[in-house]
């Protein structure tokens, strides 16, 4: 990956990591992705979409994790 003068490479973690780093199951991840019908409030349409980086293998882009992360903290605040 070929980063320009005013951009940094993006940092790619696999789910273990972001399970470690925000303290959710695989299930919970994943239920945030994809609305279920019988448990609907665990739907996030604003959580980070995993990216592909192999024929069977996904990763999430750091930057958009910690932002993420970020919103929720917001949210908590009153700020958003």
């Amino acid at each position: 990956m070929t980063a320009t003068p005013n951009t940094r490479p993006k940092t790619i973690i696999r789910r273990t990591e972001l399970e470690k780093k925000l303290g959710l199951s695989r299930s919970t991840i994943y239920g945030k992705l994809k609305l279920n019908p019988k448990r609907p409030g665990e739907y996030d349409p604003t959580f980070p979409r995993p990216i592909p980086i192999g024929a069977k293998a996904v990763g999430w882009i750091l930057e958009e994790v910690e932002a993420w992360l970020e919103a929720q903290a917001a949210k908590r605040r009153g700020l958003s």
